[in-house]
Formats: C-alpha cells, sequence, structure tokens
C-alpha cells in the first residue's frame, strides 16, 4: 500500500468540515468523491468545487468519514466494506472506543485499513456553505492509530492532513480524548452555561455587552444536538474535569460570600497561568503582548485604512477584536501585538490622526 496521497479522496458527509477537505483536496489538484445522505448537501458542496458525486464503481485511495458521532462506527465499518481498496479514516471528536466498535462491526483484518483522525478546526457555523479550504491551515490534526494499523495506512492519513494545511499530531486515542475534554469539550460547556445567563436579562443589561462577554460566549453558539452527541461519546474524560471545575466554582463562591480576597485571587491568578499556557503563534511558547485600542468610525474602508496605516508603522498584528459601541456609530478596534512594539504602534498612529486609547 502506497503512503502517497494520490486519490481519489472520497469524503462521506458534505457538512462543514468535509466540504472544507473536499475543497484543501481540489486545490491540490485531487479527484474528489462527495456523498451525503442530504442529497442537497452534496449538490451545495459539488456547486462550491468541492468535488463531484460519487458513485459505486469509483476506486478512491481514501476515504474520509465526515458524519456526526453517533452515526460514525457504522459509516466507517460500511465505508471498510464497500471501499475493499481504501483507507477510511474520520474527522470525529472522540476517538476512545471507536476503534473497537469499527473491529467488532468488521473484524481486524478490514479495521487495520481504519486510521482515526480528528482535525482541531471548526466554527459555530455549519453546513456546506460554511466551508473554506484554509479551515485548516496551521491547524493542529490529531492522527490517532490503533493496535493493527499498517503503516502505510497510518501515513496516508497524515498525508492527507499535510495536504489540507494542517500540523499531524500523534496521539493514543485515549490521550486525544483527554485532551479534547480540556481544550474544547469543558470550555463549550462552560461558555454554554455563561450564554444561558443572557437568556431572558433585561435589555439595559444586555445593552452593556462588551467584548468580553463575547469572547467567553462565541462557541455555544454550535449546533446543541451535535455537542450533545460529542459530550456523551466522551463522558469519562468530561466528567473528571467537570468534577473539577464544581470544587473549584464552589471556592470561588465560599470566597465572595466570605470576601475573601486572598482566596479570589488565587483562583484568578491560576486562570491567567491557564492563558499562558496556552501555546503562542506558530506552537512556540506564549509571548507578552498588549493590546492598543483604537476608535474606528463606522464607515466604509475605515479598517482597510487602519490597517494600512498599522502595517506602515512596522509593527506585526498578533490578533484583531472589533466591539461595537451601540450608542455610537464608532467602533473600538483591539489590536494585538508584541509587548514591546505597543507604545510604537500608538505614536505611528497617533501621528495618523487616529485616536487611541491606552
Amino acid at each position: 500500500m502506497s503512503s502517497e496521497l494520490t486519490g481519489p479522496v472520497e469524503v462521506v458527509g458534505a457538512g462543514l468540515l468535509g466540504t472544507s477537505i473536499g475543497l484543501a483536496c481540489r486545490r491540490a489538484g485531487l479527484d474528489v468523491l462527495l456523498s451525503d445522505a442530504a442529497v442537497e448537501h452534496v449538490r451545495t458542496a459539488s456547486g462550491l468545487g468541492a468535488g463531484r458525486p460519487s458513485a459505486t464503481d469509483d476506486r478512491p485511495q481514501l476515504v474520509v468519514v465526515a458524519v456526526p458521532p453517533d452515526a460514525l462506527s457504522g459509516v466507517i465499518a460500511q465505508a471498510l466494506r464497500d471501499r475493499p481498496e481504501a483507507v477510511v479514516t474520520d474527522v470525529g471528536s472522540v476517538k476512545s472506543g471507536l476503534a473497537a466498535q469499527v473491529e467488532r462491526a468488521v473484524g481486524p483484518e478490514v479495521a487495520s485499513r481504519y486510521v482515526g483522525g480528528h482535525p482541531m478546526a471548526g466554527s459555530e457555523r455549519s453546513g456546506p456553505l460554511a466551508a473554506t479550504p484554509v479551515l485548516f491551515d496551521g491547524r493542529p490534526w490529531a492522527i490517532t492509530p490503533h493496535d493493527g494499523n499498517e503503516a502505510a495506512a497510518v501515513r496516508l492519513v497524515e498525508a492527507l492532513a499535510v495536504l489540507c494545511g494542517a500540523v499531524p499530531v500523534p496521539l493514543s486515542p485515549e490521550e486525544h480524548d483527554k485532551a479534547v475534554a480540556r481544550t474544547s469539550h469543558v470550555p463549550h460547556l462552560l461558555a454554554s452555561l455563561v450564554a444561558g445567563r443572557l437568556v431572558g436579562a433585561p435589555e439595559q443589561h444586555l445593552a452593556l455587552s462588551g467584548q468580553g462577554v463575547r469572547d467567553v460566549t462565541r462557541v455555544a453558539a454550535g449546533s446543541p444536538a451535535l455537542y450533545g452527541q460529542i459530550v456523551s461519546a466522551n463522558a469519562q474524560a468530561v466528567l473528571g474535569l467537570l468534577a473539577e471545575v464544581r470544587a473549584q466554582l464552589d471556592t470561588v463562591i465560599d470566597a465572595v460570600a466570605a470576601d475573601d480576597r486572598h482566596a479570589l485571587e488565587t483562583v484568578l491568578a491560576q486562570g491567567v497561568a491557564g492563558t499562558r499556557a496556552i501555546p503562542g503563534k506558530h506552537g512556540g511558547p506564549a509571548r507578552p503582548t498588549r493590546s492598543v485600542f483604537v476608535s474606528v468610525p463606522d464607515h466604509p474602508g475605515e479598517l482597510a485604512r487602519l490597517f494600512a496605516d498599522a502595517g506602515a508603522s512596522g509593527v506585526n498584528i498578533e490578533d484583531v477584536h472589533i466591539d461595537h459601541d451601540p450608542g455610537r456609530p464608532v467602533g473600538l478596534v483591539e489590536l494585538v501585538v508584541d509587548e514591546t512594539r505597543a507604545e510604537h504602534l500608538l505614536t505611528s498612529l497617533e501621528s495618523r490622526g487616529w485616536v487611541t486609547h491606552r
């Protein structure tokens, strides 16, 4: 079995991830075959240029299963039966137990052609219209082989990740599930709890919404049905972390009730340490940054002018956030830059007439 990805690649499930994989493979010149239980998804993805409808006589080299978690094992097993010469992978969020389910369905010899995968990319939006060929660029893509996998099959799945612009990260299925519980599943649940406190809130309260609450709650806009499946499938890893969060929440409640500043600041300091533990750009250590705030009129072309002036300063912009002022036709743009370059950027923008805020 060759480990060089030459195609065709079949994508089963033409939603956000499946269509994005199709677009990335087409960008690389590979033939892509598309199938989905929803015929309109195949029609839309094909219209976007992500591939063509698959046929029974096609002979894909690689099958990518991109269906909801509850359907994964059955669709993977069917793909292994229907495409006896192909390697099969998936993009599911939970890996523990999946290989065992597949092996029970098709036997160990056939299951050796299945290699688990999980690109750490996505959006609160869903469906083929949300897809983009650059969705995976620079993102980690977990590769979770199991005992019995053929080495060439694992390399083929790694080649798919690289072709899509991602960075392959080898993990055991068990370690993968612990990792995503910590970095994705529990954060999503907590974001949903915070967002839920906004339902039915008085308009005067919601009028004070700023970028902070938007940042914290953004992922809560994801599909409840999809994330319900994901969390349920990873229950063991999620429950352990939720117990830790519950214990720390009790500490916070007690500290606030007793006006115990030291206990409260200890929890807050741990949060600061956690933000610094997140890898920085290109996977390196996080560097100290500082935010520069600029008032931007809500008119066409103003953002482009700001970015052009920031570029002229020679300062690299690490991140951007926009907070719209509900009371004025002005937005507050937050430019996140290297801490040592912030003053230079402020001076440069002010010299070009921008109103900045320190």
